[in-house]
């Protein structure tokens, strides 16, 4: 993490905040913030991909992966079921997904390699 992560997090003050390519292993940072709750999916491989979302909501279900074992392992996606909708943060890289189908669906922080 970045020096300024923690006083741009405070700035935002986002219901939500999504991040992409963490890199971390479970244990690695316990970074809380007062008002928020954490949900972490981490890579199989050290210092591989790896996602997050804070929120100021509590869900109704939370969703780690695609139910594809074989790219659950490598920790691109989590899904926060809300009352209203589902919020889904991804960290893709050549996988090809097509989340278009759904009209309650809210996509955010969507981090795609080139």
């Amino acid at each position: 993490m970045k020096k300024d992560f923690e006083a741009s997090f405070h700035h935002l003050d986002a219901d939500f905040f999504c991040l992409q390519e963490t890199k971390m292993q479970a244990g690695q940072l316990d970074l809380q913030f007062e008002g928020y709750q954490s949900y972490w999916n981490y890579a199989d491989k050290k210092g591989y991909s790896g996602t997050a979302i804070y929120t100021k909501h509590e869900p109704l279900n939370v969703t780690y992966g695609l139910g594809i074992d074989e790219h659950d392992h490598e920790g691109r996606v989590i899904t926060l079921e809300m009352e209203d909708f589902f919020l889904i943060t991804i960290f893709q890289g050549h996988l090809r997904v097509d989340l278009s189908s759904s009209s309650s669906l809210f996509l955010a922080g969507i981090n795609i390699l080139h």
